[in-house]
């Protein structure tokens, strides 16, 4: 009998501490302290300042910035669709041309080498829908394009396909004429 009392005192003490315990409400999945490891593709956020980036990559309204000289935006966006071709084209020496000199989020002899392996391990195609321009600057020579991206991965070595939809914010400083990549901060959409 005692044996059975001490076993149903304990019992209730676990109990009691189980649902006693404060629940941590702060999602840190993906993070350091949670040991996920973050997706290879699509870098999550890149520590984006939402002031410094023109739209929420969370979500809401896309509105175009509206003090974008014509002959500015033509450009702006033909060096967009020049990025995105060469990514679908696996056109590496195109696709490095895109980049800026002085690049804010990436390095790029790392960024060679590491698009230099995805192109090799994998078929890829890039859609890039509702392309707009966010955010210009031009006294810093600094233009913001949002897009909302599907990107369609095909391994070589095993033929697994998968897709994976985004937002992604491209932000382009002008080096001369020409408006090049300089920083990107992309937010996969959780399915």
């Amino acid at each position: 009998m005692k044996k059975i009392l001490v076993f149903s005192l304990l019992i209730s003490v676990l109990m009691i501490g189980a649902c006693s315990k404060k629940e941590d409400t702060s999602s840190n999945h993906g993070s350091v302290n949670d040991g996920e490891v973050p997706s290879e593709f699509g870098s999550i956020d890149h520590g984006v300042d939402e002031s410094k980036v023109g739209f929420n990559l969370a979500g809401g309204t896309i509105e175009e910035a509206a003090n974008v000289p014509a002959e500015e935006k033509e450009s702006i966006l033909k060096s967009f669709d020049t990025y995105i071709d060469a990514f679908n084209h696996q056109d590496i020496d195109e696709y490095m041309s895109t980049l800026s000199e002085n690049p804010k989020s990436f390095d790029l002899n790392e960024e060679r080498e590491y698009i230099e392996t995805v192109f090799d391990q994998f078929e890829l195609t890039r859609d890039a829908k509702d392309i707009t321009i966010v955010k210009f600057d031009e006294e810093t020579g600094e233009a913001q394009v949002f897009a909302n991206l599907s990107t369609k991965m095909k391994q070589k070595s095993t033929g697994l396909e998968t897709n994976r939809e985004g937002r992604q914010v491209t932000v382009f400083t002008k080096e001369g004429e020409d408006w090049k990549v300089n920083s990107v901060y992309y937010m996969e959409d959780q399915k």
